[in-house]
């Protein structure tokens, strides 16, 4: 991968760590749920407008919105807005990489190997020693919260596996369509139609709530998600999937700047493994990709770019 499309990973891996900030912020004003049900609203009605209808199944697009949409930002939003630190939720709603392994071989007998078995088993150790950390009081409650978001997301990881969209960015813009009506529905029943009025009107008092609203929307979502599709349309998934490990890296740095959120030892142990977890399951590919793109050359034959 070029050194231009090595900085643009890293960037897209600084904007969505530093989106656990902006969540943060629009928590502060906003309960959860209607969080989450104006930030995909925001998104759903230019895409709505003005991008293409994907031509997927309708089913593979309802279940990606569902998975990706609902069910992740339901509980991400839920758990932190519960108590759990902004750092450590980018870290741990990294499970949804073991899940979606686990997932997929289940659910979709996709195949596995020693290594990557391996790596899904060190990953959830390292979750395990950060849930153990969390587990006096009432701070593990938070932490299943997030664990939840990670498995909805690693659900509509399949969702979008199995869609396979001909411009997966349309299919990511088309997915905020499904989630805004359940989560306002949802916001109404639990948070009630008082609650979402006041954190409304009082809006205007909370420019820094507004500021993460909006950073969420443009810098998380359209702008990290258009270059990460447009990184793996031209790359190996093997090659790109690994530079989203930094996110937890910047999440967890970011919130110790600026919130002053400092893990305990047994947490940033934890941080370590899960890491390293994921990446050690994540490098099998790349590394045989290198071996077959080196035999080529080895022969005398053309080099052949990236599929």
């Amino acid at each position: 991968m070029p050194v231009r499309h090595r900085l643009l990973a890293i960037l897209v891996a600084a904007c969505w760590g530093v989106n656990f900030l902006a969540i943060h912020a629009s928590l502060e004003q906003f309960p959860p749920f209607l969080c989450s049900a104006m930030r995909w609203t925001l998104l759903a009605v230019p895409t709505i407008l003005f991008v293409p209808r994907p031509k997927v199944p309708v089913r593979y697009l309802m279940g990606y919105g569902i998975g990706f949409g609902i069910l992740q930002f339901t509980f991400l939003y839920w758990g932190m807005s519960a108590g759990m630190p902004t750092g450590l939720a980018s870290l741990v709603l990294q499970c949804s990489a073991p899940f979606t392994v686990i997932l997929g071989a289940v659910l979709l007998h996709e195949p596995t190997n020693r290594r990557k078995a391996l790596g899904v088993a060190v990953a959830v150790a390292g979750l395990a020693i950060v849930g153990s950390a969390r587990a006096g009081g009432a701070t593990w409650w938070p932490f299943v919260l997030t664990v939840l978001g990670g498995l909805g997301w690693a659900l509509g990881n399949l969702a979008s596996r199995l869609a396979a969209p001909p411009n997966p960015l349309h299919l990511t813009m088309w997915m905020s369509v499904v989630p805004p009506l359940p989560m306002l529905a949802l916001s109404l029943i639990v948070e009630g139609p008082q609650r979402d009025l006041t954190a409304l009107r009082t809006a205007a008092s909370a420019p820094w709530a507004l500021a993460g609203l909006a950073y969420t929307c443009l810098i998380g979502t359209v702008l990290g998600s258009g270059l990460w599709t447009w990184l793996m349309a031209r790359h190996p998934a093997s090659t790109v999937a690994p530079y989203s490990m930094l996110v937890p890296v910047v999440g967890l740095s970011t919130a110790w700047v600026v919130l002053d959120e400092r893990p305990s030892v047994v947490e940033l142990v934890g941080a370590v493994v899960v890491v390293a977890g994921v990446l050690f399951a994540s490098t099998t590919r790349l590394r045989r990709s290198r071996a077959s793109r080196s035999m080529p050359a080895a022969l005398g034959s053309p080099s052949q770019g990236p599929a």
